[in-house]
């Protein structure tokens, strides 16, 4: 048995969708632990490709248990759509491969329209979200006033008294700050009483539920969404998502003890991107920037936006290694780097001619950071066919090495396609020892 928590280490889009889903043919159950519809983890199984935003990744294994654990908040209209194409692709029933926690939080119609219109009030100092209600719900949730998938099973009374609770709240709001038009309270009743009739027998007590496959010894894979440089504490704030992207709230947004964990692995693309507003100190606009973009399918899976991109920078890994404690790193998207003649990694950080290898809390600071690069030379072979890594160009490998030696810790992994057979393990947590390594 084993118990894995697996994280982006960047601005998120570093591929843990596609890892997720290969490491859980070792694992019993799959846990998503943060986060909301803003994310999106795509998979490519047998050249077909998969979009989820909910749904933990493992769901493509009909065998195994994905939970959505209390951290979660859920739009229920789009837990629906995304069940309901899941199993015209796949063929069979997937609700019952899912468990829903009692505890997380939901999101309406309400919390969408007050992100929509709180970010079209910013104008150009607008932070990029999705504006699908991720951070009002966690608002209401943290305010205290939210509806969680457990007001789904009380008597109806109890289910109208909180919505009318929070409606209030969010129409004053709507009307008088925002001069939009106030949400249903019948509307939203319906369709909550309609998506409940679906999802209730998936609701449980996510805690009870973990402690009883701990109990029989079975593998558990924790899922995080978007990355390190998002977390609501210690990324690039305001930048950043309403929630915590650290492998440390997996316990706590699960439910399960920290000393129950066994292995954090970092997801790493071989170099960086960005999605959104908030500063990027080794942002490419030539065409080194294009090539990144074009070959790498840089197109934000939830939002269809293009990704900013530039070279790996080592500082904010360095940074992110710290913040989760990883014991390893899963390294992604190499073969987007083939056919550059010249390859950077970024170092440190120059900030108002000072040499800084840290990384700056203030955006001020980190708007204002050049980044101080190291050149390694490129390879011109296409990769994305090579599932032995000892076959990479040795400049790769190069690359590789480099990576592992500048954060102290190995690669797991190494992909070099999205398609789940694309991928070179090193080290598989599930079946085999460190100390075999």
């Amino acid at each position: 048995m084993a118990n894995v928590v697996l994280i982006g280490t960047q601005w998120g889009d570093e591929g843990k969708g596609k890892i997720v889903d290969l490491l859980t043919e070792w694992a019993e159950v799959v846990v998503r632990f943060q986060g909301g519809n803003n994310a999106g983890h795509t998979l490519v199984i047998d050249g077909q490709r998969y979009a989820l935003h909910l749904i933990p990744s493992g769901i493509m294994r009909a065998e195994k248990i994905c939970v959505i654990g209390s951290g979660v908040v859920v739009d229920l209209n789009i837990l629906l759509q995304e069940i309901d194409l899941l199993q015209k692709q796949c063929g069979r029933n997937v609700l019952s491969q899912l468990i829903l926690s009692d505890e997380a939080h939901l999101i309406l119609e309400s919390h969408r329209r007050l992100d929509q219109a709180r970010e079209q009030q910013r104008g150009v100092a607008k932070i990029g979200t999705t504006g699908r209600g991720i951070g009002p719900a966690y608002e209401s949730k943290m305010a205290r006033w939210g509806l969680r998938l457990g007001d789904l099973l009380a008597p109806e009374e109890v289910l109208q008294t909180r919505l009318r609770n929070l409606l209030d709240q969010h129409n004053e709001m709507l009307e008088k700050i925002y001069n939009e038009a106030p949400v249903s309270f019948d509307k939203v009743l319906a369709e909550l009483k309609e998506a409940a009739a679906i999802v209730c027998p998936a609701i449980k007590k996510v805690p009870y539920e973990l402690a009883r496959h701990l109990k029989k010894k079975e593998s558990i894979l924790f899922e995080g969404a978007q990355g390190t440089l998002l977390d609501i504490n210690h990324g690039t704030y305001p930048f950043v998502t309403s929630s915590s992207t650290l492998a440390a709230n997996a316990c706590a947004s699960s439910g399960v003890g920290v000393t129950d964990i066994d292995e954090v692995i970092g997801v790493v693309k071989a170099y960086t991107t960005r999605v959104g507003s908030g500063p990027f100190p080794v942002e490419l606009e030539d065409s080194v920037g294009e090539h990144l973009s074009v070959r790498g399918g840089e197109v934000g899976t939830t939002t269809g936006r293009l990704r900013r991109c530039g070279w790996l920078d080592m500082v904010a890994l360095r940074y992110a290694t710290l913040l989760n404690g990883l014991s390893s790193i899963a390294l992604t998207k190499l073969d987007v780097l083939s056919g550059l003649e010249v390859i950077k990694v970024c170092t440190a950080y120059r900030l108002r001619g000072e040499i800084i290898d840290y990384f700056p809390s203030s955006i001020e600071d980190l708007e204002a950071c050049e980044p101080v690069l190291e050149e390694f030379g490129g390879w011109q072979e296409d990769i994305s066919g090579i599932l032995d890594y000892d076959l990479l160009p040795e400049n790769a490998k190069k690359y590789v090495t480099y990576i592992e030696n500048q954060l102290g810790i190995e690669a797991m992994l190494v992909s070099v396609g999205p398609d789940r057979e694309q991928t070179m393990i090193r080290h598989n947590p599930f079946v085999m020892s460190r100390d075999n390594v």
